[in-house]
């Protein structure tokens, strides 16, 4: 899929992003397309919809569809092409992501809120496109893939952490 064939809408609920995040809308594009060009999307136009929240939004989100009451960090939702009305693009699918969880990793894991931002939506993308890190063999071509994806961005290896940010990155095992 060319760039041109991928819409990246961005929803930009909690104002606090804007305000923590310079050029947010062109990161958030940046990283969810360089995703789909390193991982393979499908074929056809389609449409990515990312929402930039807090947390109690999250929270609601976790509880309603994962049944754990609090917030986390990203969630993603698969779309369904065939949910495409005619001459639009099919929806690939949805992320939303929590400002403070988000934050409070970035500050915990002595990372820029850009570059975790980044890995997040790199995250979500994959996950909408069928990534998953349930098993160990998914979790290292998953973590593989996002590893060679942010370096594109010079963003460093985010499972390359000291001692006390391993223990604050459990976060993503169970994003």
């Amino acid at each position: 899929m060319s760039a041109a064939a991928l819409e990246v809408a961005v929803d930009v609920a909690d104002p606090a992003w804007q305000a923590a995040v310079p050029g947010l809308e062109g990161l958030v594009e940046r990283a969810a397309l360089a995703a789909l060009a390193e991982a393979g999307a499908p074929d056809g136009p389609a449409e990515l919809a990312v929402r930039l929240t807090d947390d109690a939004e999250l929270q609601a989100l976790n509880r309603q569809y994962r049944g754990k009451d609090r917030p986390t960090n990203v969630l993603s939702f698969p779309g369904d092409a065939d949910d495409a009305l005619p001459g639009e693009p099919a929806p690939l699918g949805d992320l939303a992501l929590a400002y403070g969880t988000v934050a409070r990793e970035a500050s915990e894991q002595g990372k820029s809120l850009a570059d975790h931002l980044s890995h997040l939506i790199v995250h979500g993308t994959l996950h909408v496109l069928g990534y998953d890190h349930e098993t160990e063999a998914e979790a290292a071509e998953m973590e593989a893939l996002e590893v060679r994806i942010l370096s594109g961005f010079g963003i460093a290896d985010p499972y390359l952490l000291g001692p006390a940010a391993e223990a604050a990155a459990g976060f993503l095992k169970e994003a």
